[in-house]
């Protein structure tokens, strides 16, 4: 892969990091401010409806800027905002530094999916964005364990002010490698045929696919930590070499999905949704034991971002030319409404409903609808490429 899609890579890395290392920092934070596990399970719900806010606004806002120049400002304001959360003081105040920090996220990858298929062939799009998204896969293989054990050693506001480090080093990353003139002499579309994408009943299933799947994904992945010592009976201090596992498990999926993705993207639209239910499904026996809930663990890592890039390359197909930004900056905001809506679910179900122990199964059928979401799509897809009979 080229030099500059690595440099995206290592800013994926450092949004994917603070994105995640809540869910290892969990019942610190939830003791520190003396809210329930349920409240603190939001300040994930908050960072992934700023995501949903600030991908598009964003997207549109700064779509006559230079790419560079974009990608550079969003990593400033991912910087400043970790700083933010370290320093503070109240449960409001954090969870407003975290939406804060969410604003960069979307438009980030929007822009950097874009740049990274721009800079290679045609064939290779889908590994072009799996690569980029490799960042995000090695956040949560080392990041947010790494997160988790500096939380738990110095407290969590230290994990916050190492992110905002890492912030400060992709910066310097991205400034050096990602070419100056990246995007240059492509003309933004005007914006009323940009904002045509949201007309695109194709993009709109693609969008419904990204935040069903993975809603399923986070109703259980939210409350990883609670889950693995209540349940399955680890130590708090057990749970960050576990989330390694499931962090190996992500960067293997990640990867496997955006080759098969430029194999066959149908195919593996739909081949990784269904491996992603049947994990899910098999977790409930898993949790039970302590290896079976760590194999199961990587199982739902790899599984969960193999859908990653056949879900963004559907989107960029079904999108045209003129739309791609906005329609993967939504598809990213997709992912973490997907994100809020998960981590909202599983708060009312340990709280409102049957508890912990289902978690997985109400998982599987949120994703389940995603996946019924996609054979809609394709089935419809096909019944447009039908030619007319007379």
């Amino acid at each position: 892969m080229p030099v500059p899609v690595l440099a995206l890579s290592a800013g994926a890395f450092g949004i994917g990091t603070t994105e995640f290392i809540i869910m290892g920092l969990l019942l610190q934070v939830a003791d520190t401010m003396q809210v329930s596990v349920a409240a603190t399970g939001l300040l994930i719900s908050g960072y992934a409806l700023g995501v949903f806010v600030g991908a598009p606004v964003l997207t549109l806002a700064t779509r006559r800027m230079p790419r560079k120049a974009v990608l550079l400002g969003l990593m400033a304001i991912f910087t400043l905002g970790n700083a933010a959360c370290a320093l503070a003081p109240t449960y409001d105040l954090l969870m407003a530094a975290r939406v804060l920090t969410s604003l960069a996220h979307g438009t980030f990858f929007g822009v950097g999916s874009v740049v990274a298929t721009g800079l290679v062939a045609e064939e290779k799009r889908a590994s072009a964005i799996a690569t980029m998204f490799t960042g995000l896969t090695i956040a949560t293989l080392l990041g947010v364990p790494f997160g988790a054990w500096i939380g738990l050693l110095l407290g969590w506001r230290a994990a916050f002010w190492a992110v905002a480090g890492i912030g400060m080093v992709a910066f310097a990353v991205l400034a050096l490698f990602v070419p100056a003139g990246v995007g240059q002499g492509q003309q933004p579309a005007p914006l009323r045929t940009e904002l045509a994408v949201l007309s695109r009943p194709q993009v709109l299933l693609g969008l419904a696919m990204t935040v069903l799947g993975f809603a399923g994904l986070f109703t259980i992945f939210t409350y990883v930590q609670p889950l693995l010592t209540r349940l399955t009976g680890f130590s708090e201090s057990a749970v960050s070499p576990i989330l390694l596992v499931f962090g190996a498990g992500l960067s293997v999926g990640n990867l496997l999905g955006g080759r098969l993705a430029d194999r066959n993207l149908r195919r593996a639209l739909i081949g990784t949704l269904a491996v992603l239910i049947l994990v899910l499904v098999l977790l409930v026996p898993a949790i039970g034991t302590k290896p079976g809930a760590v194999l199961a663990i990587g199982l739902l890592g790899a599984a969960a971002f193999a859908t990653v890039a056949p879900l963004q390359l559907r989107v960029l197909q079904e999108a045209g030319p003129d739309g791609q930004t906005l329609a993967l900056s939504l598809n990213i905001a997709a992912f973490n409404l997907g994100n809020a809506l998960g981590a909202w679910l599983g708060g009312v179900t340990i709280e409102h409903g049957p508890g912990l122990a289902v978690l997985p199964l109400v998982a599987a059928s949120v994703t389940a609808m995603g996946l019924a979401v996609a054979l809609w799509s394709l089935r419809l897809g096909n019944a447009e490429r039908q030619p007319a009979i007379a």
